[in-house]
């Protein structure tokens, strides 16, 4: 299990893309920092692909008024928890 952390907004669609043709259904993608924009409505179509869980960092989110009902997110202790959970961390940025 690989815990896939991505930083990059979706400008940066390449960076996802990578990301996405690496994750398998076991591993977790955690959206941080500006990667907490991929959680708008406009960019579902491009995540609907994902095999793994979908988790967004809390803290992020609240930092750029966002909501994501849609996606799980965690906040400090969760990342924490994702991080010592998984075998290894991949950071996409």
């Amino acid at each position: 299990m690989v815990l896939h952390t991505l930083n990059q907004a979706p400008a940066n669609a390449a960076c996802m893309a990578s990301a996405l043709n690496t994750i398998t259904s076991e591993d977790t993608l955690l959206l941080i920092e500006d990667g907490v924009y991929w959680t708008l409505p406009a960019f579902a179509s491009q995540l609907a692909n994902l095999t793994g869980r979908l988790v967004a960092l809390e803290a992020d989110l609240k930092a750029r008024d966002l909501k994501a009902d849609a996606v799980e997110s965690v906040d400090d202790a969760g990342f924490v928890a994702l991080c010592v959970s998984h075998d290894k961390v991949v950071s996409w940025f």
